[in-house]
């Protein structure tokens, strides 16, 4: 089992920037690509950007040049560096970590797991 327990999230001015943390306990050998996700209230969980084992990163349109994602392998831990945030940023952001499928102690978790979210607040 893998545990996650995001952290860095608070109130903000436009134009500010965060730097949200995850960490990453547990079965963290079973983890592969990682992710950061958010949701607006009345809004659908979205996207915010990947990352894989090797580094690659992905990132929507939307925070694309504005937000970096990166990991620390060595400590476990998952990073989300927020520059010239927006208030349509305000969310709950969640840290995601996607299991690897193909090892049978790793894959009986299931296919993801799950932070409980930090709260990112963008004033006007």
């Amino acid at each position: 089992q893998v545990q996650l327990v995001e952290s860095g999230g608070g109130l903000v001015q436009a134009g500010g920037s965060l730097r949200l943390s995850c960490a990453a306990s547990g079965d963290t050998i079973c983890i592969s690509a990682m992710g950061w996700y958010r949701q607006a209230p009345g809004k659908e969980r979205e996207l915010v950007a990947t990352i894989t084992s090797g580094g690659n990163t992905d990132y929507p349109d939307s925070v694309k040049g504005r937000f970096t994602i990166s990991r620390d392998n060595a400590k476990n831990t998952l990073f989300l560096q927020m520059n010239s945030l927006k208030p349509e940023d305000t969310a709950v952001y969640y840290c995601n970590a996607n299991l690897r499928p193909s090892v049978p102690y790793c894959s009986r978790f299931g296919g993801n797991s799950w932070g409980q979210g930090t709260r990112v607040t963008v004033s006007s």
